[in-house]
This record gives C-alpha cells, sequence and structure tokens, in this order.
C-alpha cells in the first residue's frame, strides 16, 4: 500500500438474492468508513440502488469507477463486474445470482493479486449457487487458497470476535461430518497449531499466544473408551508443539469448555471440526463475528452469517458483522506491517539489544569498506 493513499478494502457482493447489498450498504453509511479506508465494491450499481431504497435512510452515494486504481479517497467507490440484465430475486437460490457472486469474486481476487486493492472483505455466497465449471470449491475459504497461496501456504479458518477477543480456528473446515475422523492426524493438528500461533502472533499482535486444543470424541475420548483419536493423533501434536516452544494445552471436552466459560482464559481455540467450534461461537457472536482467512500472502474477512435468505429484501438485517468485517481487516493488515516491520531484520535487532546492555552503539548501516 501506499502511503499517499487510505488502505483500499474490496468488498465482494456476494450471493444478490441474500442480505449482502443491504449489509453492505448499511455498514458503510457509517461515517467512520470514509475515514479508515477506501471502499471499492465489486457488484453492480443497479442492484446497489435497489436494495438502498430499503436498507438505509441517509442519502449514501456510491462513485461509479471502472477500475480499482481509479477510485476516490473520501467516497464510497463501486465496480460494475456484472451486466444491467441480471434478474434480482431477494430470497431465491438461483444460478443467475451464483454467477454474479462468482464474478465480483473473481474480479476482487484479481485486484488484490495486482496490489489494486489492499485488504478483500467477501459478502456472503451460497455454495450450491455458485458451483460452476470455473467454481468447483466448498467455499470461499478454498477458492482463495487456490487463487492466491504462494510457495505451498495452507489456509486456515478464523473466527474472530473483537468485542471479546474469542477466537476459534478450525483443524477442517467444510467437510462432510463422516471424513472428519480420518482426518483429524497427529500431522494435521500439528500444522494448524503452528499456523494458528502464527496468525496469532502477526494478524492480532498478541505475542505469547494461549492455544486450547479441543477434543473430537465426547468427555475427550474417555482415555480411549470412547474414541482413540486423543491417545492417538492430538495428545501427540500437542506434545509436538509443546516441545517447539509454543504454549498449547489440550485436549478439552468442548461441551464442559465453553459451558464453563474456560475458553476467557485463552488467546486462541483450536476445534477439529466445523459445528465443534461454530456453534459455540455463532452462540456468542453472531451479530459481530468475522470470518477470517489466515495463513495466506493477503487479508480477507467476511461476515459469519450466511444470505439470510428469509429476510433478504425486508431491510431488517443487522449489518454489525458486515462492518466488524471490514474494521478486522483494516487492523489485520496493519497488524501485520508493524509485525513485518518489526521483524524485518532480526539479526540488525539482535546486534543492537546486545551492545545496548554493553553501553556500545555500533551503526550496522555500514560495512568497514562502505566509504
Amino acid at each position: 500500500m501506499s502511503d499517499k493513499r487510505k488502505i483500499r478494502v474490496g468488498i465482494t457482493h456476494g450471493d444478490i438474492n441474500g442480505v449482502g447489498y443491504e449489509v453492505i450498504l448499511k455498514a458503510l453509511e457509517d461515517e467512520r468508513m470514509a475515514e479508515l479506508c477506501t471502499p471499492i465494491i465489486y457488484g453492480s450499481a443497479k442492484i446497489a440502488a435497489y436494495y438502498r431504497k430499503g436498507a438505509i435512510s441517509s442519502p449514501l452515494q456510491l462513485n461509479q469507477v471502472s477500475n480499482a486504481a481509479d477510485a476516490r479517497d473520501e467516497q464510497c467507490n463501486i465496480i460494475n463486474v456484472i451486466g444491467e440484465e441480471v434478474k434480482v430475486e431477494p430470497g431465491v437460490a438461483s444460478e443467475e445470482a451464483g454467477s454474479a457472486a462468482f464474478a465480483a469474486l473473481e474480479r476482487a481476487v484479481t485486484d488484490l493479486r495486482a496490489g489494486e486493492i489492499d485488504v478483500l472483505v467477501t459478502a456472503p455466497i451460497n455454495k450450491h449457487s455458485i458451483q460452476s465449471n470455473t467454481f468447483r470449491f466448498p467455499g470461499h475459504t478454498e477458492y482463495l487458497q487456490a487463487s492466491l497461496a504462494e510457495n505451498g501456504e495452507q489456509s486456515l479458518m478464523i473466527m474472530c470476535n473483537p468485542a471479546t477477543g474469542l477466537r476459534v480456528a478450525l483443524v477442517t473446515t467444510h467437510l462432510p461430518l463422516g471424513k472428519v475422523a480420518e482426518a483429524v492426524t497427529k500431522e494435521a493438528v500439528a500444522e494448524k497449531i503452528k499456523q494458528f500461533e502464527s496468525s496469532l502472533k502477526k494478524d492480532f499482535g498478541v505475542p505469547r499466544p494461549r492455544i486450547s486444543v479441543l477434543s473430537l470424541n465426547p468427555h475427550a475420548g474417555e482415555q480411549g473408551l470412547l474414541g482413540s483419536e486423543e491417545q492417538n493423533e492430538i495428545i501427540p501434536a500437542i506434545q509436538e508443539c509443546q516441545a517447539a516452544k509454543i504454549n498449547c494445552f489440550g485436549p478439552y471436552a468442548a461441551d464442559g469448555f465453553f459451558g464453563t466459560g474456560q475458553f476467557a482464559k485463552f488467546d486462541g481455540v483450536l476445534a477439529m471440526y466445523h459445528d465443534q467450534g461454530l456453534a459455540p461461537f455463532k452462540t456468542m457472536a453472531m451479530n459481530s463475528g468475522v470470518n477470517f482467512t489466515a495463513g495466506l500472502p493477503f487479508v480477507r474477512t467476511s461476515p459469519d452469517h450466511g444470505t439470510a435468505y428469509d429476510i433478504a429484501g425486508k431491510g431488517i438485517a443487522d449489518a454489525d458483522s458486515m462492518r466488524q468485517a471490514i474494521f478486522e481487516a483494516i487492523d489485520i493488515y496493519r497488524n501485520r506491517a508493524r509485525y513485518e516491520k518489526a521483524y524485518a531484520n532480526p539479526l540488525r535487532r539482535q546486534y543492537i539489544e546486545k551492545n545496548k546492555s554493553d553501553n556500545v552503539v555500533l551503526d550496522l548501516t555500514k560495512s568497514d569498506d562502505a566509504e
């Protein structure tokens, strides 16, 4: 990001028949947005106008641009990525809406890779409607890993609630329940613990994070009586990470762990599968939760809710989760920049700290023959 402009936040419109436009427009109605960033919606000015009538009371103006490079600071911008003939049917799952969602996502990801936008915020999609010959992924997370990962990086889904500090990461994401047990291996659990620790440090600014690891089986397997995954896979993974100086603990039985509020003692919670972590998270943070895709070289967040077809077009959708997704994307982007600056030259910092203790000042910017 250039120092001469604000952080550019690309926002995809998601499923045009869901609550995407409503929560986007309501979030951008907040005057703090234009002060913090330059929002760029990837969608349709015509569809935005359609939803604006019943969604917001203020005369929010959208500046239409052809390219993200033309976006204006202090304004909310929109790039038309679909034709005006696209039919809007609030509350209806359709192939046309799925195609429109993918068009916005594809264009935004292209601009993200090119540096035209700094972070990406995605409105909810219908995972069935968006399927096509060009999109064969269980969801946003898997598509973004395939599109944005560099050097073999693996994505990590983290649900976070800025208000409470609760962060829940997943070992497995959009996987059928019948396939979860075979996917919970020592290698997979250890990898996710390490990724989670790295993200907590870089993305959330937690210097020495404490991570709790949940069990797979009821009552943490009861020493093999209710399952062997804890003894054979999860505990060895925890021990491996502890040996690497990572502060991780467990495995904890999920019901008592959340029921007693034990989660509040940790900086992050690693769940084994989707509903194990997301059911309690959304119970506590449904209206303000954020989905963050960690592990990739680019920042992407989204609201933690779906398309909400049942209330689409009625003007009653709560925009707080979308608002928090935008704020969190900006915070994570800044945290990464601070972390990279702090650790850009660790060797230099080590020398400086050592010589400070010896009351010696060295100019390490010059070599012996640097005259």
